[in-house]
């Protein structure tokens, strides 16, 4: 089954004019042609498409994301250093979230103590 530009742009969000960008940058390079020159994607292009959104999604440049590729592209003697560039992105990503989580319980206090004082004007005012 095939999908057209326009059918990918609906699915995954994405406009079209991002789609060409990330073909034209060799991050799509499978992506086939009919006769006449309309793109024609496949599940694996859907899939490669959901994977480069995650890894962009969570601050991979898409400089490494095309290196990802351009690894992916050279088949099963680059799966070792495809897994090191993930296991790099994941400890990235881990620290990311540590980063916000401690960012979120400054937010969290900060809630909690205005509300205390809000209530403690509320109750001055009503006696």
């Amino acid at each position: 089954m095939f999908f057209s530009i326009k059918q990918v742009s609906e699915k995954t969000n994405l406009p079209s004019h991002v789609l060409r960008y990330y073909e034209s940058e060799g991050l799509l390079p499978s992506v086939g042609r009919s006769r006449n020159g309309i793109r024609r994607y496949t599940e694996d292009d859907l899939e490669w498409l959901a994977l480069i959104c995650c890894l962009k999604n969570t601050g991979m440049s898409i400089k490494q994301i095309k290196s990802f590729v351009e690894l992916s592209v050279q088949g099963d003697s680059t799966l070792l250093e495809r897994c090191g560039l993930l296991r790099e992105h994941k400890a990235m990503v881990e620290n990311q979230i540590a980063e916000m989580q401690k960012h979120l319980e400054k937010v969290t206090c900060k809630i909690e103590y205005f509300t205390r004082q809000y209530e403690a004007a509320q109750t001055a005012m009503a006696d």
